[in-house]
């Protein structure tokens, strides 16, 4: 695999796992008005940008090999995308999201840092309980 390749696949995934645990961490904080998930969901975002900026030339390299222009999974949104019922399926969403990607870091991490790629698997089951008790 390309090392261009091996960044736009962590940086997209840096990103889309800190958006969408962003997106669960408000509808904990303002439509469920739960501090314990609230705090537990912003602990794991932070977890994951204190990983990216461990390395900081890593930022530089990830920004330096994103290519949004010709990035073909840019696509329009599909519809199921669009529909959503309330804040909960918001979440829901979002927290599937977060699972895949914090998985696909921990994959691609094998290839770079076993260390993180750990890491990523300790907070992928962070994700899973906090989703269980989000779902109570």
């Amino acid at each position: 695999m390309l090392k261009k390749e091996l960044f736009r696949i962590i940086d997209a995934n840096f990103n889309r796992s800190r958006e969408g645990l962003r997106v669960c961490e408000e509808v904990a904080r303002f439509v469920w008005n739960s501090p314990p998930l609230t705090k537990d969901l912003k602990a794991i975002r932070h977890k994951i940008t204190e990983i990216l900026k461990e390395n900081p030339s890593i930022v530089k390299t990830l920004c330096e090999n994103r290519d949004c222009l010709s990035d073909v999974g840019k696509a329009p949104r599909a519809k199921s995308e669009m529909r959503r019922r309330d804040a909960s399926d918001i979440f829901g969403a979002n927290i599937e999201r977060v699972k895949e990607s914090i998985r696909v870091l921990e994959e691609f991490f094998k290839l770079i840092d076993k260390n993180n790629s750990a890491e990523f698997t300790k907070l992928r089951f962070k994700v899973y309980e906090v989703e269980k008790r989000a779902l109570r």
